[in-house]
């Protein structure tokens, strides 16, 4: 599962959850895909990032005079309850491929086996490999059932 973030010439931004790169890329020439606000079916990808960190003591202090930015407690608890229910979510529609992660992606992503949502452990050096092959991948942390309180 790829989740791009998208946005319409109107600026109106969301997001579009695919099983492949590929996916996302025929839905688009196909017209398949439209702006939830305006139906507008001109639609980019945009950058997107999530970063809420905690300041820690080794982070430097602002300077004098200095707004100090801060997320929000119901911000914060907000994510925290999308992460669990985007791992929930994960765990229950990706199959475990465990340590032959890295094979398998690369099997899937040369159709030499069934294209599917997958998870598993690979070492830092398998993750590069697969981007440098145009694999498209992301790393989490280790996720199980038992891990979400």
């Amino acid at each position: 599962m790829i989740i791009f973030d998208l946005a319409c010439p109107h600026e109106h931004h969301f997001e579009g959850w695919f099983q492949s790169r590929e996916e996302f890329d025929g839905q688009l020439a196909q017209g398949l895909i439209a702006c939830p606000h305006c139906a507008s079916l001109e639609i980019r990808r945009v950058p997107s990032a999530v970063h809420l960190s905690r300041p820690t003591e080794a982070s430097p202090s602002p300077a004098a005079g200095q707004a100090v930015k801060s997320v929000p407690i119901d911000l914060r608890a907000g994510a925290l309850a999308a992460f669990r229910q985007l791992t929930e979510l994960l765990l229950a529609n990706c199959e475990d491929v465990g340590s032959d992660f890295a094979e398998e992606a690369r099997r899937i992503h040369y159709v030499e086996a069934p294209e599917r949502s997958i998870r598993g452990e690979a070492t830092a050096e398998e993750y590069e490999e697969l981007l440098e092959e145009g694999i498209e991948v992301f790393r989490l942390a280790r996720l199980k059932p038992g891990d979400l309180h």
